[in-house]
């Protein structure tokens, strides 16, 4: 007799933030496409969503409470070639393969990393989405009134940066050099002989390293802890740019969370921003660790020109074709050969 799998238990992480929401979203979505959805720590005989790659690597999490299921996990970021840390993990997911039945990417490069490593047709690209409604297309009058709201010179061009860029969940003060927030500083420091009332707008968990370098640079910063994640958009909304100066990336979310609120992004060529991301067409990117380019692109981005509102009108495009509800199809190839109906 056949096993029957026709549940998807998503598992729950122990993180929080980003990543619970990033769970609802996929919960909703899979609900929406009519199959039955669980989030609970134990499963027998499911479609089992592992919560990250560092689950599926872990030893006892496979061994001993996940056979007799099919298995699927993300794989966002990881390259070793770039990132030389990732190495053991891959090795060990690569030594048991055969216990998985899909990988879901954001992007081409790890796509090509996972394919080549011999996961083959396991690997499925989708992009790491958005909440339409969180994201509304940002007005003058909007940009004026929550700048207010958050004491913010109506005068200023704001810059900003809200991805966690500190190692750990306390303080941040010791860098996470993948996310470039040294590269951001170089950034900035070129920026400020150019651009009279520069200032940088955080947000998220662990921004020390980035708080005291703004403060040696003597650069005007606020930096705001968001009790919940939607109220993220907001933020975007008081912008004249985004810088994305990361070294490796899954997404981050901030590509299209950015491009869907109207503000021009400039990013290195990291994660889903070099599939989604349009050099002059829809944003701007720089090859890593370009911090000439960077700056001079944000500068580019910061002027009200037709060339700027046209890159902007491009880029919530594509955003739009990202959002969550635009992305049903893929989940369902993605899922539904593995579902007993």
């Amino acid at each position: 007799m056949s096993k029957s799998y026709t549940q998807i238990n998503l598992l729950p992480d122990n993180y929080g933030w980003v990543t619970s929401w990033e769970n609802k979203a996929l919960e909703k979505i899979l609900s929406q496409l009519d199959f039955e959805v669980e989030c609970k720590r134990t499963s027998y005989r499911q479609v089992c969503y592992l919560p990250s790659k560092y689950f599926a690597a872990s030893y006892k999490s496979i061994i001993y409470h996940f056979l007799g299921n099919k298995l699927v996990f993300d794989y966002y970021h990881g390259d070793p070639s770039i990132s030389p840390q990732f190495l053991p993990l891959l090795d060990t997911l690569k030594s048991r393969k055969h216990h998985f039945h899909r990988i879901r990417v954001s992007h081409s490069g790890i796509e090509s990393l996972l394919k080549n490593e011999g996961f083959d047709k396991k690997v499925f690209r989708i992009p790491i989405g958005i909440n339409s409604d969180w994201f509304p297309f940002k007005s003058i009058q909007e940009k004026r009134l929550l700048r207010e709201k958050y004491n913010i010179p109506q005068s200023a061009v704001v810059i900003g940066s809200f991805q966690k860029d500190g190692n750990g969940w306390g303080d941040g003060n010791e860098p996470k050099y993948i996310k470039g927030p040294d590269i951001f500083l170089e950034v900035i420091k070129i920026l400020k002989s150019r651009i009279p009332e520069l200032l940088v707008l955080l947000t998220g968990p662990s921004r020390g390293y980035m708080k005291r370098g703004l403060e040696e640079l003597k650069i005007p910063y606020h930096h705001y802890l968001l009790n919940d994640y939607r109220e993220i958009g907001n933020y975007y909304r008081v912008l004249d740019a985004y810088i994305v100066a990361s070294r490796e990336e899954g997404g981050p979310k901030a590509v299209l969370e950015a491009m869907a609120s109207g503000v021009p992004l400039v990013s290195t060529r990291v994660g889903q921003a070099q599939d989604l991301v349009q050099h002059e067409v829809n944003g701007w990117l720089a090859d890593v660790s370009d911090v000439e380019a960077l700056a001079e692109y944000t500068l580019q981005a910061t002027k009200k020109s037709e060339h700027v509102n046209s890159v902007i009108q491009a880029a919530r495009k594509t955003a739009e074709y990202n959002f969550y509800d635009n992305q049903k199809k893929l989940w369902y190839d993605f899922l539904s050969p593995l579902v007993t109906k």
